[in-house]
């Protein structure tokens, strides 16, 4: 990648304040991916008050969409040139919504209850089958 891409600094893997402080520095943050989920590290950049553009994919489309605090677009020049415009107080406000507790509720209001069989109505449709002197049962 060094070879194809000379002018970009690879700073290798960060943890703790060190990432926090290279998000906090970036002017947008980019994710290019169109295959991981949620994407943690949106979330991680928005937190510093940095705004971030994306594709539409699963996971960005999820939580970038009408936030405020990014972009997305099927062209990644024209999200970061959107995400740019973006109150990096705004990010910072909207990432602070995100908690273990209120992710663990949105999953639980999201699952929906089965509902039991009619097990009277299934019988009385069993029993008829046979009886042709019966209505039709459907």
């Amino acid at each position: 990648l060094k070879k194809k891409y000379p002018d970009v600094k690879f700073l290798g893997a960060m943890y703790g304040e060190e990432l926090a402080r290279h998000f906090a520095d970036a002017d947008v943050f980019v994710f290019p991916s169109l295959t991981d989920t949620f994407g943690l590290v949106i979330l991680e950049s928005m937190a510093t008050g940095t705004p971030v553009a994306a594709f539409p994919a699963p996971g960005p489309k999820d939580l970038i969409p009408g936030s405020g605090a990014g972009a997305v677009s099927e062209d990644l020049q024209e999200a970061c040139l959107e995400a740019l415009k973006c109150d990096r107080a705004r990010c910072r406000e909207y990432a602070e919504g995100f908690s273990w507790r209120s992710c663990a509720e949105d999953f639980v209001k999201n699952l929906k209850p089965q509902p039991k069989p009619e097990r009277r109505r299934i019988w009385r449709r069993i029993r008829r089958l046979g009886r042709p002197d019966r209505k039709p049962l459907f």
